[in-house]
């Protein structure tokens, strides 16, 4: 197989990788998001890919938002991103090369089903719990994109009709109790409320700005109470969610990962797990919960295998 590039495009940093054609990772380049918008971002996509050790004969690049046939329809988490926007064309116009874009979500799912934990699977669901909660498909050994490039969106699954709010501005959603910026919310309000907790002082010992994945480690291994009741209604709304997925999909595997998953590990994973076996109507004891392997490559490697397949 061919050198190729994966570019996994987040709100923050660029990362571009090189796999040889054994789909491993031979070099690497980081650099930061510019804030200019799409024009920006392909002119700084276009320097990361040229710094690579060799020239790939094709790129993928895992963008947030929905994708339909190479467009950005959407990227909240970008800066001056007002408009759908062609970021297969520009970079296909700039580098003179295949292009393969898609959601960041789908592409890490993609990277653990090629190289990480979900190798083998048939239908996967890859979920990242972090700051949000994010989701990809692979069913039946591609990546599914729905009808508009929105599929695999289970942290806007709504649990709870008319619960908390979530930050795209519905009530009840995974994300809503699950993601790492919504469980702070929740400990911050309850704390100020006068609920006995020692979060926000465990936070000031571990010298973070905000209650990182580190925080809510030391928070639950301490026994907090408040830390433990919030974390239970994240568990449960993860399992309701999943068990739906399950019951609609007929999934063989669930990859867990994102900060607040890696961080906490298998004990989590196992937790999920629990959560959602006695929800789902078929294959419970055979279905796999799996913690995820490749961490911050899952989205670079699974941009990879867009690449691959943009080869043809």
């Amino acid at each position: 197989m061919s050198r190729v590039a994966g570019v996994d495009l987040g709100g923050t940093n660029i990362t571009a990788v090189l796999l040889n054609g054994d789909d491993e990772i031979v070099d690497r380049e980081r650099r930061k998001t510019p804030e200019g918008g799409p024009e920006a971002v392909v002119a700084q996509i276009v320097k990361a890919v040229a710094k690579l050790d060799k020239e790939p004969r094709a790129i993928g690049v895992g963008a947030p938002g929905p994708i339909r046939d190479g467009v950005v329809m959407t990227a909240p988490n970008l800066v001056g991103w007002q408009e759908p926007f062609d970021l297969a064309g520009a970079l296909r116009d700039a580098l003179d090369l295949p292009v393969g874009v898609d959601n960041d979500a789908t592409v890490g799912a993609l990277g653990e089903w090629t190289a990480g934990a979900g190798r083998g699977a048939s239908c996967l669901l890859g979920a990242w719990i972090g700051t949000g909660v994010g989701g990809g498909l692979v069913l039946d050994g591609r990546p599914y994109r729905g009808a508009f490039g929105g599929a695999g969106e289970f942290g806007h699954m709504i649990v709870h009709r008319g619960g908390a709010l979530c930050g795209c501005g519905r009530r009840g959603c995974v994300e809503a109790y699950a993601g790492r910026a919504a469980l702070e919310g929740a400990a911050v309000t309850a704390a100020q409320a006068g609920r006995p907790t020692a979060m926000l002082e465990i936070q000031e010992r571990l010298g973070k700005r905000r209650m990182t994945s580190a925080v809510w480690a030391t928070a639950l291994e301490e026994g907090d109470a408040l830390a433990r009741r919030l974390f239970g209604d994240a568990i449960d709304a993860l399992g309701c969610g999943l068990s739906a997925v399950i019951n609609l999909l007929d999934l063989d595997t669930v990859v867990l990962g994102g900060g607040l998953a890696e961080k906490l590990g298998e004990d989590f994973v196992e937790a999920v797990a629990e959560a959602t076996r006695p929800r789902v109507l078929t294959g419970a004891d055979e279905r796999r919960f799996l913690l995820a392997e490749l961490g911050d490559d899952a989205g670079a490697i699974g941009a990879a295998a867009l690449a691959r397949e943009a080869l043809g």
